[in-house]
């Protein structure tokens, strides 16, 4: 595995720290930088003890773009491994802004990858505010290093190309339509390249955007030309270069070396610049088979507009990969791996788990051992008393509960049949159904089960075999019956819908049933897709591939209608195109029914981050359309999640697990959609509950409740539960209401009505979202239906 980003030359850098102990040891902040481990940095701790927080800087005496820091705590002890930090970024070592990243670590010797937004910087402070061990008021640091551009700059967006030109220092047009003008024709298949017919022109080559208008721009995207079209002319070294008029460039904005493949490249700007016309330069071609360059696509990215793209907060460190969440009723979100922090294997009968408390962003850690459930891979349901049921995974037969009123861990009945990357949904009757799972235990026959909350116990599905819900991948079971789709409707039935192209009704009665419901109109296989109820009875699955990895991904995304219900065909039609093909995303339903998507890569490929996506898209139901939000600053894919907040945000985080890889992501960081946001970035005014909702309400209930001004919609999100791409937890429910009364100073009472039917509003808890006429949301109130 590479890292996602190149690791700094330190040449010339200097380190200082706010303390450092030089009188009974040579700890000072110098060692930090001297490549040897042995050597460490430690806050002062003869005589008195420096108090926290402490702090160190690395000066790196020129401008660089810079997207994680390396952390390596000392080797010698534990004494002084930094628990809580915040990284800081400043131009000039005096003026240091917001926190780019923040967080807490795991309390071991690991090395670790603090990322955050790449931005060009001179100056990065490391402040640590708590020893990781609570072992005393001491840090201390082995080595630091930093890592450069990774090409993938947040809070920017792709600029539209209507209207843009492109001119080439030469092209070739003799033999081949090789011009300029095909990086800008949204076609991958036609492609500039330099003249190589008769005389090839020599090194260096150029091509130029003419945007016809001066916009600011952060960072440049190319798109080599595909492999199945030779590999001549891939760019090597590059720099970038801007300008207004496009006689005078200046300094380059952007330089370095592109790797010989034909994955899309990236590079970020040292900083943002306003500019007319953008010149790529090639000085040498990547394999050095010739004098050549060639592009097939060529892309700028520039600021984001809040109310367009909405924003990214910090990148916020985890003392864990997180491969698996949960939103809990408290305000919480629970977060887990596997038996190590940061890779997994074996069956070892316990967890690493972390809490993530939303209203002050502080990240706790524990081990779980009581259960005797490595719960990597696992099967997610949220029950319908709040508590969390997590199935199978390297502990293939186990399942465990874990209930946030009491914040412990308990056992439960075991499943009959081992499982592992199964698929899990409640019921309308508060059972909970599993199904498929062959990557652990025996490979295929993983037919369905059914868990009653009454008995703790599991009863065999003999009529629901997974072999009719399994993808044709050629891999077999051990891949075709993984994550799948599954959506709870009325009386203990289920809509099987993906990822592969047959769709099933599935009755869990008796020994349950099921029966073919057509196929997802011209859909094929989309495993490592995802899909999300967006509405009472409607459905959209978004991307995928037609095998677990090392092909293609899809685009296309699909609306799902069950119209009559259960025994009725769904209604399957493909809405708009995702900018970019995805597999290994996932998708988040909010509570106005827009649907956003992050990650995942054009090419899947476990524990990589080639050919990531880090441009979100949000799909508008009233126009089919997807809309690109602003660009993450960590790739999310593989072991990646996703999860709707109370307050209307969204958290994205993980990928990885891979071990000594480099790239595992131990951090998650916050979106705010362009709901909540005015375009300087600051916040909408929002609407309020200013009443208490009962804590539970009756399927069919009348629900009042009061808000601080008029709203002119109420929605149920169900909390969600992610983990490989799928959460079959979350659901949208749009209530119908009456106002009841206004009072004089603005505010509102209304009568909503809770649906009838538990197989529309599903058992468990949900976030109550009031929306006023512009669709901003106001900050959930948390019920439980049922």
């Amino acid at each position: 595995m590479e890292p996602a980003a190149p690791v700094l030359s330190r040449a010339g850098w200097t380190a200082s720290a706010s303390d450092e102990e030089t009188a009974k040891a040579d700890n000072r902040a110098a060692n930090v930088l001297d490549g040897k481990a042995d050597t460490i940095w430690h806050s002062r701790w003869s005589a008195d003890a420096a108090p926290f927080p402490h702090s160190l800087v690395i000066d790196m005496h020129r401008t660089e773009v810079v997207s994680a820091l390396l952390y390596q705590p000392r080797t010698d002890g534990a004494n002084g491994r930094i628990g809580e930090y915040a990284i800081h970024l400043s131009t000039d070592g005096k003026n240091w802004g917001a926190a780019v990243a923040s967080g807490t670590l795991a309390d071991d010797a690991t090395t670790k990858t603090l990322s955050f937004a790449a931005r060009g910087t001179r100056y990065v402070r490391l402040t640590a505010t708590s020893e990781a061990g609570k072992r005393g008021p001491w840090s201390s640091a082995a080595e630091i290093q930093l890592l450069g551009d990774p090409g993938l700059p947040a809070s920017v967006v792709e600029l539209p190309t209507t209207g843009w030109t492109a001119s080439a220092s030469d092209e070739e047009t003799a033999k081949a339509d090789n011009r300029a003008a095909n990086v800008l024709d949204g076609d991958a298949d036609t492609i500039w390249h330099s003249r190589w017919s008769a005389d090839a022109a020599s090194l260096p080559h150029s091509v130029t955007i003419d945007m016809h208008r001066t916009q600011t721009v952060s960072a440049l995207t190319y798109q080599p030309r595909k492999s199945g079209g030779g590999a001549n002319g891939r760019i090597g070294a590059y720099s970038v270069a801007t300008s207004l008029d496009g006689v005078s460039f200046g300094t380059p904005v952007a330089a370095g070396v592109w790797k010989d493949d034909d994955t899309v490249k990236s590079t970020t700007f040292t900083r943002p610049t306003p500019a007319r016309f953008v010149r790529l330069t090639a000085t040498s071609e990547a394999g050095n088979r010739g004098p050549w360059s060639s592009a097939a696509e060529i892309r700028l990215s520039g600021p984001a507009d809040p109310t367009v793209s909405g924003a990214w907060d910090r990148v916020t460190g985890f003392p864990l990969v997180p491969v698996a969440t949960a939103v809990l009723p408290n305000n919480k979100l629970l977060a887990w791996s596997a038996y190590a922090i940061d890779r997994f294997g074996g069956s070892n009968g316990y967890t690493q788990t972390a809490i993530m408390d939303l209203g002050t962003g502080q990240v706790t850690q524990r081990r779980v051992d009581n259960t005797g459930h490595d719960m990597f891979c696992p099967g997610i349901a949220m029950l319908a008393d709040g508590r969390v049921l997590v199935t199978g995974g390297s502990n293939a037969s186990r399942a465990s509960i874990y209930d946030p009123r009491t914040d412990t861990w308990s056992a439960t009945g075991e499943m009959n049949i081992p499982r592992g990357y199964q698929a899990m949904t409640l019921l309308s009757n508060g059972d909970a159904f599993v199904l498929g799972g062959s990557w652990s235990g025996a490979r295929g026959d993983k037919d369905g089960e059914v868990w009653s909350p009454a008995s703790g116990k599991w009863r065999k599905l003999p009529g629901v075999p997974a072999r009719d819900t399994m993808t044709a991948d050629p891999a077999g079971p051990y891949r075709a019956d993984n994550h799948q789709w599954l959506h709870a409707t009325s009386r203990g039935r289920v809509l099987h819908f993906g990822p592969s192209k047959q769709l099933n009704w599935i009755d869990t009665t008796g020994n349950g049933t099921i029966t073919p419901a057509g196929t997802r109109a011209d859909s094929p296989d989309a495993m490592n897709g995802n899909a999300v109820s967006y509405d009472i009875g409607k459905l959209l699955t978004l991307g995928g591939a037609t095998a677990y990895e090392n092909v293609n991904a899809t685009r296309r995304a699909y609306t799902v209608d069950l119209g009559a219900g259960a025994g009725t065909p769904p209604v399957s039609k493909r809405t708009g195109d995702m900018g970019y093909a995805r597999s290994f995303s996932n998708s988040v339903v909010l509570p106005d029914g827009k649907v956003a998507v992050f990650g995942g890569q054009s090419y899947p490929v476990p524990f990589s981050d080639a050919t990531s996506v880090m441009t979100p898209e949000l799909w508008d139901p009233a126009t089919g359309a997807f809309t690109k939000m602003a660009s993450m600053a960590v790739p999310r894919n593989y072991h990646s999640v996703a999860n709707l907040l109370p307050d209307g945000r969204i958290f994205s985080g993980g990928g990885g697990l891979c071990g000594d890889c480099a790239t595992n992501h131990s951090d998650g960081a916050i979106f705010t959609p362009p709901y909540l946001l005015n375009p300087d970035g600051t916040r909408k005014p929002r609407p309020a509950f200013t009443s208490t909702p009962p804590t539970r309400v009756a399927n069919g209930a009348a629900l009042p409740v009061t808000t601080d001004k008029p709203v002119t919609a109420f929605s149920l999100v169900r909390a969600g539960a992610a983990t490989h791409s799928v959460d079959n937890d979350q659901r949208r429910v749009p209530l119908t209401f009456r106002q009841t009364d206004r009072n004089p100073a603005g505010g509102a009472s209304y009568e909503l009505k809770v649906p009838d039917d538990p197989g529309v509003a599903l058992p468990g808890t949900y976030m109550l979202f009031a929306l006023d006429a512009a669709g901003v949301p106001s900050i959930a109130k948390m019920i439980t239906i049922g």
